[in-house]
């Protein structure tokens, strides 16, 4: 992957719900936890 990819908004949100549910796997959480590493950094004001 190039390293100006970023993990979108609408992935990082999916992969939000994927690591708050119980019901997932370790897999699962663990990829989403990748893709969510790759977001872009949100400053708060």
């Amino acid at each position: 992957m190039p390293k100006d990819k970023q993990t979108g908004p609408r992935a990082a949100k999916a992969a939000s719900k994927v690591l708050r549910d119980n019901r997932t796997g370790g897999a699962s959480k663990t990829a989403a936890g990748s893709a969510l590493s790759q977001c872009p950094v949100k400053k708060r004001k």
